[in-house]
């Protein structure tokens, strides 16, 4: 079973995460985007970790709705209102429960991740953050290395796409040979799941 500490080792590794990868993203954002990816999101999951060390929610759905709100409260552009639709939807499903299981947790996802889909109107294949979470939440069924492989392939699938939502979709085919900077953070979210599962 997954606790509240789970969860918090979890965000604690995005941080970590997205603090080494911030650079990456950007110069993905660069051509497609406003170049801002990287260092907004390494605002936000700043912000989410010192949060977190302040208050130290005690149930799992309690850290994933605190993360969220910092998100959304910190985070300039559309990934703020996304990432933290993802992880506010995410813990409100969960619930109030002290810890929850691996299954409960993919379901979890899953309504956050419909949730985002509605908010931003994307779909599968339109070369968003969505072309790596849907694919991972499909197979954390197996495992949380699954999922995360799953992440990647996805991000890594959204090179030759032409983008239809977003920023990037103002290029038109310009879009197209980019890997998605969304997608690639999304990813990053994944590996840092199955590294808090590792520990």
């Amino acid at each position: 079973m997954l606790d509240a500490d789970f969860f918090r080792r979890w965000m604690a590794a995005t941080a970590a995460s997205v603090d080494r990868e911030a650079e990456r993203l950007t110069a993905l954002d660069s051509p497609i985007g406003d170049a801002d990816h990287g260092s907004n999101l390494q605002r936000g999951f700043t912000a989410v970790a010192a949060a977190l060390e302040k208050e130290a929610p005690d149930t799992p759905g309690a850290v994933l709705t605190l993360a969220g709100r910092q998100l959304i409260s910190t985070v300039g552009g559309a990934s703020g209102p996304l990432y933290g639709t993802l992880l506010r939807r995410t813990g409100k499903a969960l619930g109030d429960a002290a810890d929850v299981s691996e299954e409960q947790l993919t379901h979890a996802l899953r309504t956050g991740v419909e949730a985002v889909m509605q908010l931003g109107g994307a779909a599968p294949g339109d070369k968003t953050m969505i072309d790596a979470l849907v694919p991972a939440v499909d197979a954390l069924g197996e495992s949380f290395a699954a999922g995360r492989a799953a992440a990647e392939e996805g991000a890594l699938a959204t090179t030759p796409l032409q983008a239809r939502k977003g920023r990037a979709s103002y290029l038109g085919e310009r879009s197209i040979g980019h890997q998605d900077p969304g997608a690639t953070s999304s990813a990053l979210l994944l590996a840092a799941l199955a590294e808090a599962a590792d520990e």
